[in-house]
């Protein structure tokens, strides 16, 4: 099962991340995780809210280029070797992770990753064989709160 991750590009100048969150906030939408990565001159925050379509809808009303990307979040063992695990099963099965970011809180004692894959029904076809754990959106939004 995958989730909605939004992606908004960004230029990097300053107040522009507090512009897009505190617009977030106005909504009453709650972010669950981000990640950001910059060039010299953009940047792409890609986040998982609990109101990706209202997101999407308030971002772009304020002229913010937002894309809406499936993404799979699962469990990590939480010691060395953990996500090497994970990217062996993918890697036999010849998955390729386009990027993966962590989440800020725990799925019991297991920590969590979102990924996201070239091929997600491939990705979720080798996880599954390989017994990992793959959340779905209620899970996420009942761990964060």
């Amino acid at each position: 099962m995958t989730i909605k991750q939004i992606s908004i590009f960004l230029e990097n100048r300053p107040g522009h991340l507090a512009e897009t969150c505190r617009t977030l906030a106005e909504a009453r939408v709650n972010i669950i995780t981000l990640s950001l990565a910059d060039t010299r001159e953009f940047g792409i925050v890609r986040m998982i809210v609990d109101d990706w379509e209202k997101a999407r809808d308030v971002l772009a009303a304020k002229g913010r280029v937002v894309n809406v990307r499936d993404v799979v979040a699962v469990t990590v063992p939480d010691r060395p070797g953990g996500m090497a695990e994970i990217l062996s099963a993918l890697d036999a099965a010849q998955v390729n992770v386009e990027y993966s970011y962590a989440f800020a809180f725990h799925h019991g004692e297991k920590a969590v990753l979102v990924f996201r894959f070239e091929d997600n029904a491939k990705a979720l076809t080798a996880l599954s064989a390989a017994g990992i754990d793959v959340l779905a959106f209620p899970d996420i939004i009942s761990e964060a709160r």
